[in-house]
C-alpha cells in the first residue's frame, strides 16, 4: 500500500509540475511574439530613415502616392500608446506632412493577430455603451460570477445569455459597427493611423503589404455581425473574444479584439491607393519594378498624397479620397 500511494504521489506532482511549466511556455511565447513585433517595427522605421538605399522604404512611399523626385528628407519614429507603430515625416519641395502606419508582423497564413486589448469599462466609456449591454458583457469576460448552467466555472459564453441580453450585445455592435472597427484597427483623434501595413515573415522570402486605413477598415468590417459557434462575437471580419489565460490573473477578463492581417494579401483590390510588394507568384500578373518585386494594383493618376486628413482625425465613418471608388 505504501508503494502505491508514492507512485500516485510522484504521479501527481508530475502532472502539477507539467501543468505549470505549459502555462509558463505560453506566457513565453507570448512575450516573444511581442518582442519579435517590436524588432519589426524598429526594422521598418530604419528602413524609412534609410529611404534612399533602402528599396523597400521607396516602394513604401511610393505606395503612399509620394513621388521620390519630390522628396527632400524622411525622419521616422516609434510612438508611444497609440495605434500607429512608426510615424514618418515626409518634407517634399512644398510640404510637410506625417504619415501614421499601423504595422502587424504576421508568423503564419492562418494565424490571428491582436489588434486591440482593453477592460470592459474602458470600452464602454469609448463606446457609449448602454447599461444592459455592460452588464451582460460583464459575465461574457467573466467580471460577473457565472449564472447556474455555464460552461465554464470563470465566466458565461454570449450563446449562454438570457434572449435579451443576446440580442442587445449584438443589437450593440451592429449599430455602431463603423466607428467601432475605425477605432479597433486604426485610432481615433489627433494619432489615428493613416495606413495598415503587414509584413509577412515566415519564410526567407518575405511579403510586405500597405494599405490605407480606410480600406483596412472597410474591409475586415465588411459582413454582419453575428455570434459564433463557440460563443463569442463575429464583427464583419474581426473576432472578439474574453482574452483568457494569463495563468489566472485578472487580465484575463479583459476583452480583446483579433483579425487575420493574411486576408489583406488575398482580397481583390481596385483601390487606387494600395500596392503591395512580394517575392512570391503574383496573382494579379502585375509588372516588376526597378527592384525587381512585382508591383500589384499600381497606382493610377497623381502621386501626390491624399489631400485633406481632418475627416481621417474625426469620429466620422471613414471615406476615399474625392474621386476614388470603393474597391468593393
Amino acid at each position: 500500500m505504501t508503494f502505491f500511494r508514492a507512485v500516485f504521489l510522484w504521479m501527481l506532482t508530475a502532472q502539477i509540475l507539467f501543468a505549470q511549466n505549459a502555462g509558463s511556455a505560453k506566457v513565453e511565447l507570448g512575450s516573444r511574439t511581442a518582442k519579435n513585433g517590436f524588432e519589426n517595427e524598429n526594422q521598418i522605421r530604419d528602413k524609412f530613415n534609410e529611404w534612399k538605399d533602402d528599396s523597400d522604404a521607396r516602394n513604401w512611399l511610393k505606395a503612399m502616392n509620394y513621388s521620390l523626385g519630390e522628396i527632400r528628407d524622411v525622419t521616422a519614429s516609434k510612438p508611444h500608446g497609440q495605434k500607429a507603430d512608426v510615424e514618418v515625416t515626409i518634407r517634399t519641395r512644398s510640404d510637410v506632412r506625417t504619415e501614421r502606419i499601423s504595422i502587424k508582423l504576421v508568423s503564419s497564413e492562418n494565424g490571428f493577430n491582436q489588434i486591440d486589448k482593453r477592460w470592459l469599462d474602458t470600452y464602454a466609456v469609448l463606446w457609449d455603451m448602454p447599461p444592459n449591454v455592460v452588464l451582460a458583457l460583464k459575465l461574457y469576460v467573466g467580471e460577473t460570477p457565472p449564472q447556474a448552467g455555464s460552461r465554464h466555472a470563470e465566466r458565461m459564453y454570449l450563446d449562454e445569455l438570457d434572449e435579451d441580453a443576446r440580442a442587445a450585445v449584438i443589437d450593440f455592435f451592429r449599430r455602431n459597427k463603423d466607428v467601432i472597427v475605425s477605432d479597433l484597427l486604426a485610432g481615433n483623434g489627433e494619432h489615428r493611423a493613416d495606413w495598415f501595413m503587414v509584413a509577412y515573415k515566415a519564410t526567407d522570402k518575405p511579403r510586405w503589404l500597405i494599405r490605407s486605413a480606410d480600406d483596412t477598415v472597410r474591409f475586415f468590417g465588411e459582413g454582419d455581425v453575428e455570434l459564433t459557434r463557440a460563443g463569442n462575437l463575429k464583427i464583419g471580419r474581426i473576432s472578439m473574444q474574453r482574452k483568457g489565460g494569463d495563468n489566472g490573473r485578472e487580465t484575463a477578463k479583459m476583452l480583446q479584439f483579433k483579425i487575420n492581417p493574411v486576408q489583406l494579401f488575398d482580397a481583390q483590390w481596385r483601390s487606387e491607393r494600395f500596392r503591395c510588394w512580394t517575392d512570391f507568384p503574383n496573382p494579379c500578373e502585375s509588372p516588376r519594378d526597378a527592384s525587381g518585386r512585382y508591383v500589384v494594383c499600381p497606382l493610377s493618376g497623381s502621386d501626390n498624397p491624399a489631400s485633406s486628413k481632418a475627416a481621417l482625425r474625426s469620429r466620422q465613418v471613414p471615406h476615399l479620397p474625392h474621386g476614388t471608388s470603393s474597391p468593393w
